[in-house]
């Protein structure tokens, strides 16, 4: 028996990388049904991408983010079928990983998700190609600092990742200059990221817009564990409150340093399963509350590692 309180982390849009799943598909029959099963209902191979790319598909918002989704539950499925006794108490995912989050929790199953995924990824693709948005990081700088850097050069914040890292997103030339001006504001460094559009901004809105009219006739119920949302911080628990926190989180900010921080106060977890590719979210729960064990499962390897490392806690 497994005596900690266990939250699951799910990744979102960045953390992605050839060759993720690969092993979990050859390895895992419950990953490789869940693989199966979201090539059949997509059309196209998406697990193909996966595997062996090209990186510039897999990039892509559009595929980007059905990839993650459905890497993230595959996951959860093979640890589940290593430890079927693991009692998770609460959830969270980031940006997109909210929607993992909720598959997860059993809001809506896995082929309702990934509809809805799939919807997303091409409503904000389309929005990244209809705008000239960006994105950059912040580092260093008070909070309240980077809002008065963002409220002069008229770009929105989007992400409060952890203590001194904020993500700004807008339009290009804005975010170019707020970069410029971010020592001013008290930033130790300030650099535009790779990404393809301005997510979590204004320059979001058709996107939003579009996820709101799918969301409302998606199926849901309340979620068998807490689901704590990006814009909220705190857990959504009605078909109507899931429903806007995740048509919000398109333009709005993601509130993860206090997500974090309900898990681990209110909710009281003490043990973190990220799951997804990258490490990100590791390294920043890190930084918002240093020495909270969390374990980062993207592969057999890290999966068994896990397993062994949470059954020597006990």
């Amino acid at each position: 028996m497994i005596n900690h309180k266990i939250a699951l982390l799910f990744a979102g849009q960045g953390a992605q990388s050839v060759g993720m799943g690969k092993d979990l598909h050859e390895s895992s029959p419950a990953a490789r049904s869940v693989f199966n099963q979201a090539d059949a209902q997509l059309g196209f191979p998406l697990t193909s991408i996966m595997f062996d790319g090209p990186v510039e598909e897999l990039t892509k918002t559009s595929i980007c983010q059905p990839a993650l989704y459905v890497h993230g539950i595959a996951c959860l499925a093979a640890l589940r079928e290593k430890m079927p006794d693991l009692n998770v108490m609460a959830a969270a995912g980031l940006s997109l990983g909210e929607f993992t989050a909720h598959a997860a929790a059993g809001t809506f199953d896995f082929s309702t998700g990934l509809d809805l995924v799939a919807k997303r990824g091409k409503a904000m693709q389309d929005a990244c190609e209809s705008t000239e948005g960006g994105m950059a990081a912040v580092i260093g700088a008070d909070e309240n600092a980077v809002r008065n850097l963002a409220a002069a050069t008229e770009v929105d914040i989007a992400n409060l990742n952890c203590p001194g890292q904020v993500v700004i997103s807008g339009e290009s030339s804005k975010v170019a200059l707020a970069v410029s001006l971010a020592r001013e504001y008290g930033a130790r460094k300030a650099m535009e990221l790779n990404v393809a559009g301005a997510f979590h901004s204004r320059l979001m809105e058709s996107a939003y817009l579009c996820l709101g009219d799918v969301l409302a006739d998606t199926p849901m119920q309340s979620p068998v564990v807490p689901v704590v949302c990006n814009v909220d911080a705190i857990p959504v628990n009605t078909p109507e409150d899931i429903r806007r926190t995740l048509a919000d989180q398109v333009t709005g900010t993601v509130r993860w340093t206090e997500s974090i921080e309900y898990l681990l106060d209110h909710s009281h977890c003490d043990l973190f399963l990220e799951i997804g590719p990258g490490g990100i979210l590791a390294g920043l729960l890190n930084r918002i509350r240093r020495g909270t064990r969390v374990f980062s499962i993207s592969n057999i390897a890290s999966l068994e590692d896990a397993q062994a490392a949470i059954q020597a806690l006990d």
